[in-house]
């Protein structure tokens, strides 16, 4: 594949570069799961909406330029060029917003599709349960039907963004009679609806980028469901598709941090083992490897195709490098990498992302996970 941009796609680049110049903070913004950074993160996606950055994918009509994956694929590697900030509403805009252009009527895409380019309501993923992880299918949380409205009763845990969003989105079991697969419906909701409380979980670090939100006897309308009523397992795949696939892990996030790694590298050579090369060196061409597929599943979406289980393959590379990245970092800042934290300097962002690498195989579909479903229905091995 030879891959060379158009004039006019040089020049989208351009206009985006100057942009990023011109609006990035000089100054990184306090972690995102963090009250005061989780403002800050808001604020920047509404600088983003008024330059009409919020989607550049989605129409027009819904906030965003109407542009191709190519563009998008584009805009993300100058927007990780320019250090700008993590994407609070990532939940939204990467995971719900596909779901509902491809499930939601047009009364919900004209509700929701707009303020969540612009900002204007960040949303939390509400999927996992006490004993219903990476296994979806055992959620137990019921949404009973009361007319106009359903009664959801229940708890999820491990909900990202949870501690400060606005809306959710999650699975729940409409027919208290199925079981597994059969029986969920895909419901969105407010999370300041009377009856639902809000816990923070503390992290590694302590900062509280999860929620457990239980749900005692909230009413939220039918009219706030994806697709039909018992519809939910379909939905929730195709938004898992879009988690594992394509939109939540540009491949501009590796290369940035390749390209940091190099850099790093270069710094600390003298002391820095022969592996340490190798691992920076594999490092490096991972992610560009991972930027070479992506453009090519891009072209295939474009060119009318979906992907499939194969999102399991990306899932597992882009965590799995991720990982590699971050522990080759630790190794090459040495024994004292771990104190950094308090020094406010660039080695702290590293510790950070090592910290968030950890649990890459975890989030998104555990990677044994993504492992089986890459056997059968990719190999065509047994169960």
């Amino acid at each position: 594949m030879e891959l060379a941009y158009t004039p006019e796609q040089q020049a989208f680049r351009a206009e985006v570069r100057d942009w990023m110049a011109a609006n990035v903070p000089a100054r990184p913004l306090v972690t995102l799961e963090r009250e005061e950074g989780y403002h800050q993160h808001v604020a920047w996606e509404r600088r983003l909406a008024e330059g009409n950055w919020g989607m550049v994918t989605w129409p027009e009509a819904y906030g965003g330029r109407g542009l191709d994956l190519i563009q998008w694929l584009i805009f993300e590697e100058e927007y990780y060029r320019a250090q700008a900030p993590l994407r609070v509403n990532q939940n939204g805009i990467f995971l719900l917003g596909p779901t509902i252009m491809e499930y939601g009527t047009d009364e919900q895409k004209a509700r929701f599709l707009t303020p969540m380019a612009k900002g204007e309501v960040i949303w939390a993923q509400a999927w996992s349960e006490p004993n219903a992880g990476s296994d979806m299918a055992a959620i137990k949380t019921r949404a009973v039907r009361d007319g106009d409205h359903y009664v959801i009763s229940g708890q999820k845990t491990w909900s990202s963004r949870a501690s400060f969003a606005d809306w959710g989105f999650g699975l729940f079991r409409t027919d208290p009679e199925s079981k597994r697969h059969k029986g969920l419906s895909f419901i969105l909701f407010d999370l300041n609806t009377p009856g639902i409380t809000r816990r923070p979980i503390r992290q590694f670090h302590g900062d509280p980028g999860f929620a457990e939100l239980f749900f005692d006897e909230v009413r939220v309308p039918v009219e706030n469901r994806i697709a039909a009523e018992g519809e939910g397992w379909n939905v929730a795949m195709a938004t898992a598709g879009f988690e594992r696939g394509l939109m939540l892990r540009s491949p501009a996030r590796f290369q940035a941090a390749a390209a940091r790694l190099v850099a790093l590298f270069r710094e600390h050579r003298d002391r820095a083992s022969p592996a340490a090369r190798e691992q920076v060196l594999a490092a490096w061409m991972g992610a560009q490897a991972y930027a070479y597929n992506t453009y090519a599943v891009a072209s295939k979406i474009m060119a009318g195709g979906h992907i499939g289980a194969e999102a399991s393959l990306n899932k597992i590379f882009w965590s799995e490098l991720d990982r590699a990245m971050h522990r080759t970092a630790m190794q090459l800042l040495g024994a004292t990498a771990e104190l950094r934290q308090f020094a406010g300097d660039r080695a702290n962002d590293w510790l950070e992302g090592y910290i968030f690498s950890l649990a890459g195989p975890i989030y998104a579909g555990s990677n044994e996970i993504q492992r089986n479903i890459i056997a059968e229905r990719l190999l065509g091995l047994p169960r």
